[in-house]
């Protein structure tokens, strides 16, 4: 794949293993599901650097270094997988880090478990806040910025997810893979769905531009993000904007609306990075059939959510689903006891 992505794509740094491998799935038959599930591997697009959160920053750091940046910044949850790919993408390129953490109580921070640890690790500065000044992120963001400048350093603000018009195109040229795994899976008569947890947006607005631009409808493919935190209505603004912002700095033509967003609902459960025995268990079957490890807040509340969704309905997702592995392997570290409970 080295030919250009787009005559307008951006400027990107390598950082990413790619492309990403993509299996068949045991679990789907050993679970009584006639929809075959195939899984795209983006667990393994690095190591420190694991998960879909490094395919954004290869674009977003390539605009810091562009900018000549000292310091990254960025905010997350406690044990934010994004929070943390970030931390070692800077370090890799000679930047420091600054990561706003939301936590319970920030007087006293978690014990340096998962990917705290890992942070702590690289040399990231740690700014703890509280579940009700998280609302006010990027306000947070703009102050460690100005603290860093009036030091004469010169700040970078990576969003939350690394989910901007920027960050997007990690996932356009993710999907421009997904073309080629699919050749032989997807076609008209025998339609299939691309499935990602949605917790940002950025990975689904790479992937719905990308389904416009690929014209995914074509090759028989849909994308369908299931939300593990917020709700739909919250999805389709976030997604709507990054797009549109997108379309409009590269004139992509892909013109997204709402109906172009395929958001499945109704599988938050207990809430953000919280878990319920049920998406445990199928943490743990799936390990079990496929030697594959899913994450408790994102890919494994997904994958769950996907297959109550084809257990109540066969033909949900078409003929087969391609579900798309972002990683997240670290925060299993983090709460050892929960996961315990269905072993």
């Amino acid at each position: 794949m080295s030919e250009p992505l787009h005559p307008r794509e951006p400027a990107r740094v390598p950082l990413a293993n790619q492309p990403t491998r993509g299996h068949w799935l045991r679990y789907g038959a050993d679970a009584g599901l006639r929809t075959r599930i195939w899984l795209k591997r983006d667990d393994h697009t690095g190591s420190e650097l694991m998960g879909n959160k490094v395919r954004k920053l290869e674009y977003l750091m390539a605009e810091a270094l562009a900018q000549e940046a000292t310091h990254v910044i960025t905010c997350g949850g406690e044990q934010s997988n994004h929070a943390r790919a970030t931390a070692f993408a800077a370090a890799q390129l000679g930047m420091k880090s600054v990561l706003i953490l939301r936590t319970d109580d920030p007087a006293k921070p978690p014990a340096p478990t998962g990917n705290i640890l890992l942070d702590r690790l690289v040399g990231a500065e740690l700014v703890w806040i509280s579940r009700s000044a998280w609302k006010e992120r990027n306000r947070l963001l703009t102050e460690q910025a100005e603290r860093l400048r009036s030091a004469g350093q010169r700040p970078y603000i990576v969003p939350e997810g690394g989910s901007n018009a920027l960050g997007s195109w990690g996932y356009i040229r993710a999907a421009r893979e997904l073309v080629t795994d699919l050749a032989t899976i997807a076609s008209p008569e025998h339609p299939a769905t691309i499935i990602y947890a949605c917790g940002s947006g950025g990975t689904g607005a790479g992937l719905v531009l990308a389904s416009k631009l690929f014209k995914f409808a074509e090759r028989g493919i849909r994308v369908a993000g299931v939300n593990v935190c917020d709700d739909r209505a919250y999805f389709l603004d976030s997604i709507s904007k990054i797009c549109a912002e997108a379309d409009e700095r590269w004139e992509l033509g892909a013109n997204i609306t709402h109906d172009d967003i395929e958001l499945v609902d109704g599988h938050v459960g207990l809430g953000y990075a919280r878990s319920r025995p049920e998406e445990l268990a199928t943490i743990r079957d799936v390990a079990r059939t496929d030697g594959v490890v899913l994450d408790p807040v994102y890919t494994g509340k997904a994958f769950h959510g996907m297959v109550t969704e084809l257990r109540a309905d066969p033909d949900r997702f078409g003929t087969s689903v391609a579900f798309i592995h972002t990683g997240g392997m670290f925060g299993l570290f983090a709460d050892p006891d929960t996961i315990a409970q269905v072993l």
